[in-house]
Formats: structure tokens, sequence, C-alpha cells
């Protein structure tokens, strides 16, 4: 699992979180990369060619069975919007709380009659975040896991409903909590304890 932490967040915040300590006392087979986020990659978007040259090579190099691409807040975004550039490059989404967008194209896409129905128009090819929702809109049909866990309280909620009503049946869990690490916590053991890998 190639974790993006939040905008504020080192990547050291997931195992002062315990994330690792998560996956050891359940015995699984799974790795943990830890990729440090700027806010400086919010315009330059080097994460995405960090994951490209070097992070997602380097696990398949190592002989990793499948990549699952995960990210919390603004870690959340990046994840989505290198699985909508890279298409063949993941084998699964976790996505906690994530951001997905500002305030006037959430409103956007929440005035039309679905997520389905909203059009991207032609600046999605630009705009991060219109191409994310033009990606969000073909999930549905998508066989690879997708995970979304978000806190029922959660400062970007609306988004997270929105894009919960996008996905199948089933790839969504709210729970009690907001923006913060001790609902991500509880998102990631659900995330583990409920069998997506």
């Amino acid at each position: 699992m190639v974790w993006l932490p939040g905008a504020y967040d080192a990547a050291e915040a997931f195992l002062e979180a315990g994330f690792d300590r998560e996956v050891r006392s359940r015995a699984l087979a799974v790795d943990l990369e830890l990729v440090p986020l700027e806010l400086d990659h919010v315009g330059d978007r080097s994460v995405i060619g960090q994951l490209e040259r070097e992070i997602l090579p380097r696990a398949r190099a190592s002989g990793c069975r499948s990549i699952w691409l995960a990210g919390i807040s603004l870690g959340g975004f990046f994840a989505l919007d290198y699985a909508a550039t890279h298409p063949s490059d993941w084998d699964g989404l976790c996505l906690l709380a994530p951001y997905l967008g500002n305030r006037l194209l959430i409103a956007e896409i929440a005035a039309a009659p679905s997520p389905a129905a909203w059009a991207a128009g032609p600046l999605a090819e630009l705009d991060e975040e219109r191409r994310i929702w033009r990606f969000i809109q073909t999930l549905r049909r998508e066989e690879r896991p997708l995970y979304l866990g978000y806190g029922r309280n959660d400062r970007f909620a609306a988004a997270q409903k929105l894009m919960a009503v996008a996905l199948a049946a089933g790839s969504a869990r709210a729970m009690p909590g907001g923006h913060d690490w001790r609902t991500w916590v509880l998102l990631f053991r659900d995330f583990l304890d409920s069998g997506w890998i």
C-alpha cells in the first residue's frame, strides 16, 4: 500500500497513528510505503512524477503482487489523480476522507441530478479537480477494489457523500468522527478487517 498523507502531515504520521501496528497485529502480508507530501506538490504535481518514476516501479520490481494507492485528505486527492492518469499502475484504491475539490465545484456537482449526470466540461484535461470527478464517474463500473471511508462530521463529508453515491454498493463506509487521525485509524481498521486485501 502506497500511502500519501494529508496536507500538513508528515509521512511519519502514519507510524505515529499505528498503521504499521494495525497491519502487523493482523499478520497481513502488506507492506506500507509512506510517501512524503509537501504543500508545494499541489501546484507542481511532483508527487505524481515520483510515484510514476520511482515508487511504483520499485514496488513492482520487488515482486509485489498488487499495489494499492492510498491517501488521506489531500493525499487521497493525489491518489485519485494518479489513478485517473495512470490506469494500469494500480490494483486497488483506499481513500480515507479524501479532499475532492473546492466548494464551488462540489456545489455544481450536487446541483446535478446525480454525480453520474454531471458534465466535467472542456476544462477536465487541465483542471485536476474536474478530471478527478470525471474519473469518479467511471468507478461504478471499475472491477478493481475501491474503499472510501470518511467521518460523518468530516468537513469534506458533503463531497465524500457525493462520491459514495457514484461508487458501487459496499464501496463506501461512513463512521462517527471528523477530519482527524482518530477517525482515520478506525476507518483503516475497518478496511483491514473487512477483507479488502
